[in-house]
């Protein structure tokens, strides 16, 4: 991975030295404080993590590298990872070069399919992902070189191999899962001459033959791939590396996070939740049915699936990527015209009611209604594509976070009788 490596060694030595100044200069500064009702909430709000590589703020939302996420909308996988990693656009040349690279990798070892098909026909998709992460441990080159001596200021450029190698190789074994774990017939292989990672996810999970379901897998690939540092995916990743472990231990412990009905879970249940609305209604509703459903399910103590964000305050951009898309290929699936009702009615009741912060969409109001439009019924696979999006930006933090020598991270617990006497 010499293009790469040649084009972060310079950044590299310029991270170590900025956070070392700033650690001299500023360490007593004191960023805030922290309130017991946070301790108590989930760390909500505390200011304890570096992420270089992203940022979500209320009023806006994504902006990778300082760019809104909806000026990211045509960029490939492969070239977000290299702005999450270098924090500049690739140019031609060195975006082809990184494709040719994680070419490579698009084929899985013959031992993680039999890992896979030896796991019981009812594991769940996000089991299966993370046994195979954890198979392919044994292909770490950060492991190796840091059992050979290798100096903690060089154990970027092993990690940043190995990520490239995990980001790669995460089409091919969320495929081999689809079609092994639901029947889909045998595992496909990459296409030929086509380094396009996107175009290989596609063709390798056999949904459809669509030019425009490479065009999706594209967009959701974008979209999903990093979402600054305090989320429970990219947090755990960051701890578990924190302690050197290798990105395939790292990424593994991310998507058992990531299969948690609060965080990577909420795209399908929120299409479970648009589906039971059809249902109810025998079709796509009306406006004023929707109101009145919505009114219905507020009154009773329930939630809007999809509907509200810990961080945003604002529709999420996210959200409305996918509904461009969907409008521009003129899908007209009964699911997909459910969100878009729901979308034009239920902020206005949010609203009104009064009790939501956020009354406006985040991503998981419409993802899985296009997957399955284009014929991705299986909801429980849909955090497996969640997840080969998310290891870009896991895999980038955890390269960043090596360049500049970050620390293994150990906060402070208190027991629940030190917090009543504080």
């Amino acid at each position: 991975m010499s293009i790469l490596h040649d084009t972060l060694n310079t950044q590299a030595e310029t991270l170590r030295t900025k956070r070392a100044a700033l650690l001299k200069e500023r360490g007593d500064t004191v960023l805030g404080t922290v309130a017991i009702e946070q301790v108590l909430g989930g760390m909500r709000g505390v200011p304890a993590l570096v992420c270089d590589t992203s940022s979500v703020s209320a009023d806006e939302g994504l902006r990778i590298r300082n760019i809104p996420i909806m000026e990211l909308t045509d960029i490939s996988p492969e070239e977000t990872f290299w702005l999450l990693v270098t924090g500049k656009r690739a140019t031609a040349e060195q975006l082809a070069a990184l494709q040719a690279e994680f070419a490579k990798h698009y084929t899985i070892p013959q031992y993680v399919v039999d890992t896979l098909k030896a796991m019981p026909k009812d594991s769940h998709p996000m089991a299966m992902l993370g046994a195979g992460l954890l198979a392919m441990e044994r292909e770490s080159e950060y492991r190796a070189a840091y059992d050979k001596g290798t100096g903690k200021d060089k154990l970027w450029q092993s990690m940043l191999n190995d990520a490239v190698r995990l980001i790669a190789s995460m089409p091919g074994l969320a495929a081999a899962i689809y079609r092994i774990r639901f029947g889909k017939g045998d595992v496909l292989a990459p296409l030929t001459g086509d380094n396009d990672l996107s175009n290989n996810f596609a063709h390798m999970l056999g949904v459809s033959n669509d030019p425009t379901w490479k065009e999706l897998v594209r967009l959701y690939l974008v979209l999903h791939s990093d979402h600054e540092g305090g989320n429970v995916s990219a947090m755990t990743s960051y701890v578990v590396s924190s302690a050197l472990s290798d990105p395939y231990y790292s990424v593994s412990a991310a998507m058992a996070g990531l299969a948690g009905p609060l965080h990577g879970l909420a795209n399908q249940e929120c299409l479970r939740f648009i589906i039971d609305v059809k249902e109810k209604f025998g079709g796509v509703p009306s406006a004023d049915q929707i109101k009145d459903f919505a009114w219905e399910r507020l009154n009773n103590g329930q939630v809007i699936p999809g509907y509200g964000h810990a961080v945003l305050r604002v529709t999420d951009p996210r959200f409305t990527a996918f509904h461009e898309f969907a409008q521009k290929h003129n899908i007209k699936d009964d699911n997909v015209q459910i969100v878009q009702t729901i979308f034009n009615v239920v902020p206005d009741v949010l609203l009104a009611h009064g009790k939501a912060k956020n009354p406006w969409p985040n991503v998981d109001a419409y993802s899985g209604s296009l997957l399955y439009a284009y014929g991705m019924t299986e909801f429980d696979f849909y955090t497996v594509m969640f997840g080969v999006s998310r290891a870009i930006g896991l895999c980038a933090q955890m390269v960043v976070n090596r360049m500049m020598a970050s620390p293994i991270v150990r906060p402070k617990s208190l027991t629940l009788d030190e917090l009543a006497g504080a």
